[in-house]
């Protein structure tokens, strides 16, 4: 590590880094370099070692993947479903791809769980495990686990009927393994609603029933059953509530409890595409109160739970451990997914995320960070108590591995801004204005980015009202196409993809006044792909 500053020149061991601390005068700038001495981790096959492919982020082995589904934890493992289609790197006709993962980290890739049939593609949807064995699919001993989904029938959109989208049941008896399709498929038919799909189901221990919410056009409905199988419609909500820049899609309702304090309040999440904060896809959030038959809101403004680009459908799990409720969404965006510049496969998801609620402001801010599990995986590699800024004389560090890493630090609630960089003048741009209370991401030059032309066009840029506190802590997660950025625990996060054409190497802080960060961790994230 090269040091610029006043202290005498030395060197020092921490861990198995040597770090060497020079002086060259008066500078009041920091040039830091970083060798670890290690190249990047071989990987299980070569196709984990593909530009872009992501190290710590689940992607599907080959070919193209949208939306979670199906996402549950039964018996100490999470599954994850998601829509597939294994012929080709753009959407095609959907499947169900399915993967477990023991820690939400590690994944193992599965057969496929989900075929279209004859009543058509398998579109997104949700699973459960039927431990009372209401549905009478499976046994008490041995409990269904039951994916409710939406069948899209393309023969009948192609003829213009409007009725083409109705919901199925499969289920499997051996821990999702494998399926089968209930014979009475659909259990909820349609008779003239053109968008009408993506089922999320739970249990509700308010009603002892069954739950579902599905998304129709601009609305959501609300059904409850006794079985998972007969349905009874109950209301709708939405109208006139909310963005309404896009059909709605891929919902998801919860119940969670308050932060300090004894307060519960119930979530309802509706994807919409277009018309998110920045284009294309986005996830809006009502917090509100649900009585198993109807939801009701009081909520004006309009919230989203990322304000990125790319953090679109998203879920959470069932029955996940300690009533955690955890969310991982599709890490894209419709304006551009088809085009992203990968060859072998296409979309990855989110960082798994623990979703909590607070007040701020007295406001419902549902915050969302990277699941504790994620912490195993970080090696740190430099560490720095303060680090000083002066106006206009930006401090640097220099790291081969910026694209496979995290970096913390507090800072105070002043202007700062982060650039990204490498050898080929690729740059990615992170900046907090203070008097403006604005989050920018600057991706125009962050790599290739003329795949679509939306892709790299504007700057993105958001308000940050709640944002209140004199310091702001920041972790940012930077993978081999993506950066994930979480403010004060959550309160805003910001997900975007990127292509450098060459990995990042150094980030430099500059601040247009004299500024102290502290707590500066810098750590390689290790890869989830084993040798």
């Amino acid at each position: 590590m090269k040091f610029i500053g006043n202290s005498p020149s030395k060197c020092i061991f921490i861990g198995s880094l040597l770090l060497l601390l020079s002086c060259k005068g008066n500078s009041e700038s920091e040039d830091i370099s970083i060798n670890t001495g290690n190249k990047i981790e071989s990987h299980a096959a070569i196709l984990y070692k593909e530009p872009f492919r992501p190290q710590f982020h689940f992607s599907p082995e080959k070919k193209w993947m949208n939306d979670p589904n199906g996402m549950v934890y039964y018996k100490g493992i999470y599954h994850l479903f998601y829509q597939y289609y294994p012929n080709d790197i753009v959407w095609g006709p959907m499947h169900w791809g399915h993967a477990t993962s023991t820690d939400l980290i590690h994944w193992t890739p599965k057969k496929i769980a989900l075929f279209p049939d004859k009543l058509g593609l398998i579109f997104s949807g949700s699973a459960v495990v039927d431990v009372n064995n209401t549905s009478g699919l499976g046994t008490k001993e041995n409990p269904a686990m039951v994916a409710i989904f939406t069948y899209h029938n393309m023969d009948g959109e192609k003829a213009g009927k409007t009725n083409f989208q109705t919901q199925g049941l499969a289920y499997s008896l051996d821990e999702g393994n494998t399926w089968l399709k209930y014979k009475g498929n659909p259990i909820i038919g349609n008779t003239d609603l053109k968008d009408f799909r993506d089922p999320k189901v739970f249990w509700n221990s308010d009603t002892n029933l069954w739950n579902l919410v599905l998304v129709a056009g601009d609305r959501a409905k609300f059904y409850t059953s006794k079985n998972l199988i007969n349905w009874v419609y109950k209301s709708e909500f939405g109208k006139g509530i909310g963005a309404h820049g896009g059909v709605w899609e891929c919902p998801d309702i919860f119940k969670i409890k308050v932060e300090n304090s004894n307060e519960e309040k119930w979530v309802l999440l509706i994807s919409i595409n277009p018309g998110a904060p920045n284009g294309g896809s986005g996830t809006q959030y009502f917090i509100g109160d649900f009585d198993g038959n109807s939801f009701k809101t009081t909520q004006k403004e309009t919230k989203w739970i990322d304000y990125g680009t790319d953090n679109y459908a998203g879920v959470t799990y069932n029955d996940a451990p300690n009533n955690k409720r955890i969310f991982i969404g599709w890490m894209s965006n419709w304006q551009y997914a088809r085009n992203t510049p990968t060859k072998n496969w296409r979309s990855a998801m989110t960082i798994p995320r623990e979703l909590t609620l607070e007040k701020v402001n007295n406001n419902y801010v549902l915050q969302n960070t990277p699941v504790t599990q994620l912490k195993k995986q970080l090696n740190v590699e430099f560490s720095k108590e303060t680090l000083n800024l002066h106006p206009n004389n930006p401090s640097t560090i220099n790291y081969d591995n910026l694209n496979q890493s995290q970096i913390r630090f507090t800072a105070p609630s002043k202007n700062l801004k982060l650039i990204f960089s490498n050898t080929v003048n690729d740059s990615l741009v992170l900046d907090y204005n203070a008097k403006e209370k604005t989050f920018s991401i600057d991706r125009r030059h962050s790599g290739i980015v003329d795949f679509e032309e939306n892709f790299g066009k504007e700057i993105h840029k958001n308000s940050t009202p709640n944002i209140i506190s004199k310091t702001i802590d920041y972790q940012i997660i930077i993978d081999w196409s993506s950066i994930e950025i979480f403010i004060n625990g959550g309160i805003y996060s910001f997900t975007e993809q990127i292509f450098p054409k060459k990995p990042y190497t150094k980030l430099s802080f500059r601040s247009e006044e004299n500024l102290e960060l502290k707590n500066l961790n810098l750590s390689k994230i290790r890869t989830i792909w084993k040798n």
